[in-house]
């Protein structure tokens, strides 16, 4: 694949995020198919994967460092820290300056890596100053143990005062044809102070990609099921979305998947999308959607067709939503 900026590391212009692999959407594959595909990633040219302590709750992170700390120096390692599993079993959000520097040792411990390229706070404990979570960051880099911080799901104003702190490599927030809230300010913001932008479901958790089918299907512990956007009422208004999506990716000669990435790779060289899956042939075909390119007026009838007013419902939930410092659209 091509190459883009990450910080400072370079790495496939699209890179694979292996929450699918261990988290969220129903029940995950066994642990032989996981590492078959994570290897078949590898040979395919992806150079970024990207876990959490989060997925699986820690399941995922051992899954990568089982399948891939062989191969560690053919590509870029992130992880992220912050909200984990607590002794009580339950997820929780925690940027305490103590809880971040053990978060990242148990995660370092379960990669089988002695270090990470890339550590996100994965969400901005509210009760803690950003100033003191990345403080805590700054000092495992200065220990050796990150060699960049990035940041996730925060606001323009949040990233330039942790920037104050320390300079952050990356940003990692929800950016797709049919989330476009990092263009409301973050983007700009990442753009002013050399920052990039990791983009995540950037196939709108499968609708783009056509995958998904009836929301009522999905498993009980899917998390679109918590989502407002696949409640029935507005799925089916944004169902229609999709339908003139795929005539468009018929008249352009690919996959409503690859068009949602050509898409979005066009709206800047400092932007990497990290779609998941499950499956080797959509693996494939992701990484396929770099070859192809889209002519203005396709660009503007996709904006005009998918946007921030015509999808319907909003991406959270209002707890999840709570727990966010992005920007949103009023």
């Amino acid at each position: 694949m091509k190459l883009r900026t990450l910080g400072p590391f370079s790495v496939s212009a699209i890179g694979l995020g292996c929450m699918n692999l261990s988290h969220a959407y129903g029940t995950p594959p066994d642990t032989q198919s996981a590492t078959r595909l994570l290897l078949r990633a590898l040979d395919l040219g992806y150079t970024l994967f990207d876990t959490a302590a989060l997925y699986g709750f820690g399941a995922n992170e051992t899954l990568v460092g089982h399948a891939l700390s062989h191969r560690r120096a053919q590509f870029v390692l992130t992880t992220k820290c912050g909200v984990f599993r607590n002794a009580a079993g339950v997820r929780e959000i925690d940027g305490r300056p103590a809880i971040l520097r053990q978060t990242v040792d148990d995660s370092l411990r379960r990669l089988r890596v002695e270090c990470v390229d890339i550590c996100y706070l994965h969400r901005w404990d509210k009760r803690v100053p950003i100033e003191d979570s990345v403080g805590a960051l700054a000092e495992m880099v200065a220990k050796g143990k990150i060699r960049a911080i990035g940041l996730s799901e925060i606001s323009a104003p949040t990233l330039a005062r942790a920037h104050r702190v320390h300079p952050i490599a990356a940003v990692q927030s929800e950016y797709s044809l049919w989330t476009r809230n990092p263009e409301i300010a973050v983007l700009e913001q990442c753009r002013r102070l050399g920052v990039s932008f990791v983009a995540f479901s950037p196939l709108g958790r499968g609708f783009l990609g056509g995958t998904l089918g009836d929301p009522n299907s999905l498993e009980p512990k899917d998390i679109r099921r918590q989502m407002p956007r696949f409640e029935p009422a507005n799925y089916a208004v944004n169902l229609a979305l999709y339908r003139s999506l795929r005539d468009i990716a018929q008249e352009v000669g690919c996959t409503t998947a690859q068009l949602a990435l050509t898409w979005l790779l066009g709206q800047g060289t400092d932007i990497i999308p990290i779609p998941g899956t499950t499956r080797i042939d959509h693996l494939e075909e992701n990484a396929a959607a770099e070859q192809i390119a889209l002519s203005l007026d396709v660009r503007k009838r996709l904006d005009t067709l998918i946007n921030a007013k015509t999808v319907l419902g909003a991406r959270y939930n209002t707890a999840t939503q709570a727990e966010i410092d992005t920007e949103e659209f009023t």
